[in-house]
């Protein structure tokens, strides 16, 4: 087999994508800064922007045994913050592609591989039948969609229609069904809040602090669990469009050769 139809490594695909267009680039040239920003101004509010630029992954490092905080020799000290070193730049890379894979969505629809993975409408070239009966037939069978629900269908596809994406929103429904179990039937709910935010951040830090006002009346508090619920899912919802358009992109990229 050629060297150039022979099929790419995952951490290939991804090094391309997080490395191939002007979005990843500069989001690994902002994720530097701040790396920066940590040793120039350790007490400036934005010393700690960097977790943000890498979430939600970047949060998994609270709960791991290993990591900063780690008590021990200094040997074990030294291992841990490597290891947190090595995890944040880990996140980064992900994150990065992400973004690369939304630039490269456009010419992965265009390739042959691609358009192989997608179903053909009835009246599409090479479909069974001629294509103005099978138009016919659509027509009469059902209505067409409107245009702006296409659009929204087409939208939020990626969100359901890969697996990694669908696993996401699992995770996602498990911490927000458990925040609003503690939020209205524990008689203390302690820091359940912290799982919606940390599986649906950045953007959940917003809906946080949406929904935390400085003071709420009484008659109204019960409405904050709810208003941080409706942030934190449409969040999520987000961040599973994403990744869905991510595993589209390296789908694609890996049937490309084969094409």
């Amino acid at each position: 087999m050629p060297n150039g139809s022979r099929p790419r490594s995952l951490p290939h695909r991804l090094l391309v994508l997080a490395t191939g267009n002007w979005l990843s680039r500069g989001y690994l040239a902002v994720f530097a800064l701040s790396l920066l920003v940590v040793f120039l101004f350790p007490e400036s509010g934005f010393a700690m922007s960097f977790l943000l630029l890498t979430a939600p992954l970047s949060f998994m490092s609270m709960v791991l045994p290993f990591g900063p905080g780690t008590e021990g020799s200094w040997v074990v000290e030294a291992a841990a913050m490597g290891f947190w070193a090595v995890w944040l730049l880990l996140c980064a890379f992900v994150n990065a592609a992400v973004l690369g894979a939304l630039l490269t969505r456009s010419a992965n629809a265009a390739s042959p591989g691609y358009r192989a993975l997608l179903p053909r409408s009835p009246g599409s070239p090479g479909s069974q039948g001629s294509p103005g009966s099978q138009g016919r037939e659509g027509t009469d069978e059902a209505r067409p969609a409107s245009p702006r629900s296409r659009g929204i269908r087409a939208l939020l596809a990626p969100a359901v229609d890969t697996w990694l994406a669908r696993g996401y929103l699992a995770v996602v429904a498990a911490s927000l069904g458990f925040f609003l179990v503690a939020a209205y039937l524990l008689p203390d709910p302690g820091f359940a809040g912290i799982w919606p935010i940390m599986t649906t951040a950045p953007l959940s830090v917003v809906a946080f602090l949406v929904a935390s006002p400085v003071e709420w009346s009484s008659s109204l508090a019960w409405l904050s669990p709810l208003l941080f619920t409706a942030g934190a899912a449409l969040s999520g919802l987000f961040n599973a469009v994403l990744l869905g358009r991510l595993a589209r992109t390296l789908r694609a990229r890996e049937a490309r050769p084969a094409a």
